[in-house]
């Protein structure tokens, strides 16, 4: 084999080199918690202090592995700064009042869309009016979580647009409508679940906002930040900025093109969104460019480190004794998690096509075509770092004066209310 294989780089590789891997998602955990300022600070010299190292091993020793996951990265970017540029521009104006109906509603509507503008469009249109919505709540941090839950992630599970690992999956040969006949069921009663989970959390948390209201003393105590005024006039439902729309599904259509036209168009429509747009609509929306900022420095980071963890995954990953839909959904999420899910959906789709099978969807049995879809989509939930409108969703919660869990608290949030809904899947689905 040539000594570019990455299968044979992958098995030449100590166990060892996903320190650094490691050693970043403990930064990305540990030090917001225990130096918060210093963090904010110096949070792109740790990023390269882990992945430069990793980079120039890759340089020297496999540079088309590199290269390679440059231009993945630079795609992913590309994709992520045009959705959050466009949808930055688009203005939701009229009243709405976060009640625990309201904001429910708002997250289904969100998991319908992250199937027509993928998770990250989804979340960026909705995430900004959504915080408007619930200004005036002294408890507003678990509405930005569940709506990471199930806008930035589990809702995109039906279609290849819906979610990265999902369109990679047709390049390989799914159908495009099979992802939604296949997942249908299984994104209903998952979306079903949690939000049903959070309007029971958010009616308490509703009913606890009252009882402050009445007490001043718990008001300072719970948010110390201005609350909105409740006598504010109400103002009717209408959007600004309607060129985005537009632009929003020119960014749809390219992802259907290959490399470089479809970061060429995305390129385009960004542009056109940043030259059309009014300024007073990104002013109105909040809009700076901070979020992606950070996306983009702390995901260069983890591009580079994992390079690793995902070769030895490929080279040694039928050593795991994956076999059943239940241990490839696990599997799957479970890495992905922590792990760009996009890659790890490719690894144990190869995996898979080696296990066999009847009902072979592009070489896959559709069942463990499905667990693997349903874990990389899924369990993206489980970390901020799994999929990246969970970071971007965060640095916009976070601007507008919203206190967001440190790392180790959202996953505290995950398994509370995931764990148990996945498991609940894995009992009737796999």
């Amino acid at each position: 084999m040539p000594p570019h294989d990455p299968v044979v780089l992958g098995l030449s590789l100590p166990l060892w080199s996903v320190v650094p891997f490691a050693g970043l998602l403990l930064s990305i955990a540990l030090l917001p918690l225990l130096a918060p300022a210093l963090w904010a600070r110096h949070y792109a010299k740790v990023c390269l202090g882990f992945g430069v190292p990793v980079a120039t091993f890759f340089l020297l020793r496999a540079p088309r592995e590199l290269l390679h996951t440059v231009v993945e990265y630079a795609s992913f970017l590309i994709l992520l700064a045009s959705l959050f540029t466009i949808s930055g521009g688009i203005l939701l104006r009229g009243t709405l009042r976060g009640s625990a109906g309201v904001n429910s509603a708002i997250l289904a509507v969100g998991a319908v869309l992250a199937n027509v503008f993928g998770t990250t469009g989804a979340s960026m249109l909705l995430v900004r009016p959504l915080l408007r919505a619930n200004a005036h709540r002294h408890r507003a941090a678990h509405v930005v979580v569940f709506f990471i839950f199930v806008v930035a992630n589990i809702g995109g599970a039906l279609t290849p647009i819906g979610d990265p690992p999902l369109f990679l999956g047709y390049l390989r040969g799914v159908p495009f409508f099979w992802t939604l006949r296949a997942m249908g069921l299984l994104w209903v009663v998952a979306v079903g679940l949690v939000i049903g989970v959070f309007f029971l959390v958010d009616r308490r948390a509703f009913a606890l906002d009252a009882a402050a209201d009445d007490d001043p003393a718990a008001v300072r105590a719970v948010a110390p930040g201005p609350v909105a005024a409740s006598g504010e006039a109400r103002v009717p439902l209408s959007i600004d900025g309607r060129i985005n729309l537009a632009l929003l599904m020119v960014v749809i259509g390219a992802v259907f093109l290959p490399t470089p036209w479809r970061e060429m168009a995305m390129v385009a429509a960004t542009v056109v969104s940043a030259w059309k747009t009014p300024a007073k609509v990104r002013e109105a929306n909040e809009f700076t460019w901070h979020p992606i900022e950070e996306v983009a420095i702390l995901f260069a980071g983890i591009f580079a480190t994992m390079i690793p963890a995902l070769l030895i995954l490929k080279a040694r990953g039928a050593e795991l004794g994956v076999v059943t839909p239940a241990h490839f959904f696990w599997a799957t999420g479970a890495l992905s998690s922590f792990l760009d899910n996009a890659p790890t959906f490719l690894t144990f789709f190869s995996l898979a096509q080696g296990v066999g099978g009847t009902q072979t969807v592009a070489g896959v049995s559709a069942p463990l075509l499905q667990a693997i879809g349903a874990g990389a989509v899924f369990m993206g939930a489980n970390s901020y770092i799994g999929n990246a409108p969970n970071f971007m969703v965060k640095a916009i919660a976070e601007e507008a004066g919203v206190r967001m869990p440190s790392f180790f608290g959202y996953m505290g949030w995950s398994c509370g209310v995931l764990l148990p809904v996945f498991a609940l899947l894995t009992l009737v689905f796999f």
